[in-house]
């Protein structure tokens, strides 16, 4: 008994969709590595924000004296974290995205054969990304922490520092399991907006890179219907994707300022806050933080690491 078409199509959709959530996680992982070092410099720069005298100056002094004072291993602090961050944020992001695009499909009729609209591809995307900020909060808390811990525990120390198991048990002791969610709200507003800016900017200029090779090449040598990123040269790929990636970042910035900012906030500005037993200075809040901040330096303040965020995709 053969298999119905539809049964087909459905299977290799699934087989689809594992292929490009495990590669998708490999690449993920494997950018990290290359990555890490800037995503430090972009972490300490935002958390220098509130302090009363900058430790660094801009991303290449931070660079520079990451490098020189605290060598190799400071460059790639809080690794383990961001890499396991790969892995979910792939997972989630590619089947809630898709789930997502399925039911905006029912929804207003529009059949398979018919690529959705760039407004629909954000509402998916920023669904998608609304979702993997639940994942990302306590990974990158973990993480920032993490980045700044030599900062105030000097590079020629015998004392060990924490890994990422025993700041994720720390975190948990001191402030419950809620406390893995500090700075969640920044988290959210990024991923939400971000996601959507990245993936339709990027279904953006592929639509632009596909027109203007057909517009060259001739009418029938593109055909501009459904999974364009198939047929993307790797020039095209690599074009839509630096641009996506930009104004992922571009987009909603200062919201990843200030949830780096309160993130790092008990290891280089103690306020004492134990969420269990209470005492300390109030808590720290999110619009109170940003606040706070655009009062120090502007938007300056906000937007501190993002040049050399935005640089590393066209790098």
């Amino acid at each position: 008994m053969e298999a119905s078409p539809d049964a087909l199509s459905r299977d290799s959709a699934a087989v689809r969709a594992v292929k490009d959530i495990t590669f998708g996680s490999i690449a993920g992982m494997v950018s990290k590595v290359f990555e890490h070092p800037f995503d430090l410099t972009k972490v300490r720069l935002q958390s220098q924000v509130l302090d009363s005298s900058a430790r660094f100056s801009g991303p290449i002094d931070c660079l520079t004296k990451t490098w020189k004072y605290e060598g190799i291993r400071g460059l790639y602090r809080g690794l383990p974290a961001p890499i396991v961050g790969a892995m979910a944020e792939n997972a989630s992001l590619f089947l809630v995205y898709g789930e997502l695009q399925n039911i905006i499909r029912k929804v207003t009729g529009r059949p398979l054969s018919v690529d959705p609209t760039l407004p629909q591809l954000a509402l998916a995307a920023a669904g998608a990304g609304m979702a993997t900020s639940f994942l990302l909060t306590p990974i990158e808390l973990v993480k920032c922490k993490m980045q700044v811990q030599m900062l105030v525990t000097p590079a020629a120390s015998t004392t060990a520092l924490p890994g990422p198991l025993t700041v994720l048990k720390s975190v948990v002791r001191d402030t419950g399991l809620r406390g893995l969610w500090l700075g969640h709200t920044g988290t959210l507003i990024r991923e939400t907006g971000g996601t959507a800016a990245w993936f339709s900017t990027k279904e953006f200029v592929a639509r632009l890179l596909l027109a203007r090779r057909q517009k060259i090449e001739g009418e029938g040598s593109v055909r501009v219907t459904g999974h364009q990123q198939v047929r993307l040269r790797p020039w095209e790929s690599a074009v839509s994707g630096a641009c996506a990636g930009a104004m992922f970042n571009l987009a909603l910035f200062p919201a990843d300022t200030v949830k780096s900012a309160m993130q790092t906030e008990e290891e280089l500005r103690p306020r004492g806050v134990n969420l269990k037993e209470g005492g300390g200075l109030p808590k720290m809040t999110f619009w109170g933080t940003a606040k706070e901040m655009y009062g120090k330096q502007g938007i300056k303040g906000l937007y501190a690491g993002c040049g050399i965020t935005v640089a590393r995709y066209f790098a």
